[in-house]
């Protein structure tokens, strides 16, 4: 599985970090990159998946070897439960099929509010920090708003934007559409809250890993 820290080339890095940087030229909104390794480690999945392929491991196994056996199923579908159960959480990609396309958006959805309070976005002055999150395992972006941004642009819109990002990382140019996002709502930032005399850059420029 990629990892976070990895994900994005130093260079990419940098032109994000100079994106954002334009964009809070000419708004007093703050914006923020995170990425994630995954949104979580979906236990549930793995117990599911190890029982399931045990069972069926099993299954195969004594029709074909022991007549069906029932004192023969029972604990050879525990040991194949419990092996299929460490390999899943070895290989991330090997739990996809176990959970759910809702479960997958809720985990990335309250890992993305987390975050957004760990890295104290809701602390600008005017209220108006954006955060843009990817989550790689899940292969989702979220991108969340203060209090602030949310009486000018709704949850929506601001899914709009996480799409175009999550499509461009399927292209493989993650960097390209997440510079071009945030150009994007840069520009309606401007529009509903214009940079002040005297603003400061109350939150790093630099693309945060996790």
């Amino acid at each position: 599985m990629m990892q976070a820290d990895n994900f994005f080339s130093n260079d990419e890095k940098t032109r994000i970090s100079e994106a954002i940087k334009e964009v809070e030229t000419n708004t007093s909104g703050e914006v923020a990159v995170m990425v994630v390794d995954q949104s979580d480690k979906y236990p549930e999945a793995i117990m599911l998946g190890g029982i399931l392929l045990g069972c069926l491991g099993s299954l195969l196994i004594t029709d074909i070897f022991f007549l069906d056996s029932l004192w023969h199923f029972l604990p050879l579908a525990f040991g194949l439960a419990l092996l299929s159960g460490i390999l899943l959480n070895k290989l991330p990609q090997g739990k996809l099929p176990f959970i759910s396309r809702t479960v997958l958006e809720e985990r990335v959805r309250d890992r993305a509010l987390r975050a957004f309070y760990e890295q104290q976005l809701y602390k600008t002055r005017d209220n108006t920090g954006v955060l843009f999150f990817l989550s790689l395992f899940e292969h989702k972006v979220w991108v969340l708003a203060d209090e602030g941004i949310y009486q000018k642009i709704d949850q929506k819109e601001l899914n709009g934007y996480a799409l175009e990002v999550a499509a461009s990382v399927k292209q493989g140019k993650a960097a390209e559409g997440l510079c071009r996002e945030i150009a994007r709502i840069g520009k309606i930032l401007a529009h509903h809250f214009p940079i002040k005399d005297d603003d400061s850059n109350e939150l790093s420029n630099e693309v945060i890993t996790g």
